[in-house]
């Protein structure tokens, strides 16, 4: 069942929140040796919250009562060392208390049963953890589910909880979203704290939830906005409701698909999904944007140097505990010159400048958010637009450039877009300007009722 069917059932009567979390977590137990999304099960936690839900006097106010949901690790969680994909945060004290999007959540009636695998410090878009095992795709179990947060994609897809959260700093929402097939939003930079998570690029980051259907996102969505004002980077914005907006049809709005970069760098999987979305909304409009690829090396920089000095004094005396993929990385960004670094800020304000000029005349924009459906596990090399490229950076060619300068964007899953591989999803991001989560979840409510962006469960093949 999708969340918003469930919480309604719970306050109703109908269902107990109990018999909902014994439900997922037999599922979870069942599913995971093949998956591995969870590292972590809060069986015992998760039932004391069921019962307090169904013996809860105002249960019929709860948004999401009864709701299971699973966080990516990075998210703290008390009694729990915040492991953010790594070994070396196992010897880090345990939290003292639950991240603070966790409990929003779980005021509006949600109920936590777990943490889930990632790429080590949100450093990747595959979620190949050498400390954890790879968390594989629910559609295809020999391929990525993608990441960083993969195992919040991986776990909504494989029906083991209907909502996750998880982060996005170059893509990590809507790179698993669109490789596993749910729905997943990336709300505005600033829009949502993240109190109570672990950093990886504090100019970057974003917090987000997963999802098998845009109502539930945008229920999830408006439990968790709100100021807070200990969030330097959190906007102090009042919240702003978005599910009652989700019955309107797009009719009305400007829509235009990107092209260039976001046309050359995408495989015929992606092009056939970005296409059938804009027949679909019947728009024909093409929005062309300059120095797209610098935008990408933009946030690749800035990445690459902020991220390093988080992780600067366990280099220096535990650089064999860290992740393979990532050390090296972190060492480069240790080098990065300062001169490059403010270069790749100015950069970042000129295009952002140049998207605000788009807005003024478009309302949404489209693009893939991956050039391609999930590559084989283990996969070192991508061939795209004539180039041969590294595929784990590769996941992130369309999804950076966007993150760079903050955007929201929700994630539309389409099915069948290759011939070769039609169990695989492939996604369509859904970009609005800054602060309309609104437009963009609109949208994809639209694509959602004509049918074309669906996310079922996987059979686990």
């Amino acid at each position: 069942m999708k969340a918003v069917e469930i919480a309604a059932k719970v306050r109703s009567g109908e269902l107990s929140a109990s018999s909902v979390v014994q439900s997922s977590l037999a599922l979870i137990y069942a599913t995971d040796p093949k998956v591995n999304a969870f590292t972590a099960v809060l069986a015992e936690r998760a039932l004391k919250r069921a019962g307090q839900i169904d013996k809860h006097t105002r249960r019929a106010e709860l948004s999401l009562a009864g709701v299971p949901f699973a966080v990516k690790n990075l998210f703290d969680i008390a009694g729990l060392p915040t492991l953010a994909g790594s070994k070396i945060e196992r010897d880090a004290a345990p939290a003292s208390r639950d991240a603070l999007l966790v409990r929003r959540m779980e005021a509006a009636g949600a109920i936590l049963v777990g943490a889930l695998n990632m790429d080590e410090y949100a450093y990747g878009f595959t979620t190949e953890n050498t400390h954890y095992g790879p968390t594989r795709n629910p559609h295809d179990l020999t391929r990525i589910s993608g990441g960083s947060s993969g195992g919040s994609g991986a776990a909504v897809a494989a029906g083991q909880v209907p909502i996750t959260l998880g982060s996005d700093t170059n893509g990590s929402i809507r790179v698993p979203s669109s490789l596993c097939g749910v729905f997943g939003l990336k709300p505005t930079y600033g829009r949502l704290p993240r109190l109570g998570s672990y950093p990886f690029v504090a100019s970057l980051d974003h917090l987000g939830p997963f999802a098998r259907s845009v109502a539930d996102l945008a229920f999830a969505y408006d439990a968790m906005q709100g100021p807070a004002p200990d969030d330097p980077a959190c906007a102090q914005r009042p919240p702003e409701p978005t599910r009652e907006l989700l019955g309107g049809r797009a009719d009305g709005l400007r829509i235009a698909v990107l092209g260039g970069w976001f046309r050359e760098m995408a495989m015929p999987e992606a092009l056939a999904a970005v296409d059938a979305v804009a027949q679909a909304l019947g728009t024909t409009r093409l929005v062309e944007l300059h120095d797209v690829d610098r935008a990408r090396a933009a946030a690749f920089l800035i990445t690459n140097a902020e991220s390093s000095t988080l992780h600067l004094a366990d280099l220096k005396t535990r650089a064999q505990d860290f992740e393979p993929l990532s050390r090296d990385r972190f060492l480069a960004g240790a080098l990065l010159p300062a001169a490059w670094i403010a270069q790749a800020q100015r950069v970042r304000h000129v295009f952002a400048r140049q998207l605000a000029r788009a807005f003024e005349t478009v309302d949404v924009l489209l693009a893939p958010a991956t050039p391609c459906v999930a590559p084989v596990i283990g996969t070192e090399w991508l061939e795209i637009n004539g180039q041969r490229l590294p595929a784990r950076a590769s996941m992130g060619l369309l999804t950076q450039p966007i993150s760079c300068i903050g955007l929201p964007v929700v994630t539309v899953p389409l099915w069948g877009c290759n011939p070769a591989a039609p169990h695989l999803p492939i996604g369509v991001q859904v970009i609005a300007a800054p602060w309309r989560e609104d437009l963009a979840l609109r949208v994809a409510a639209e694509l959602e009722a004509q049918g074309l962006a669906t996310a079922p469960v996987a059979a686990l093949n």
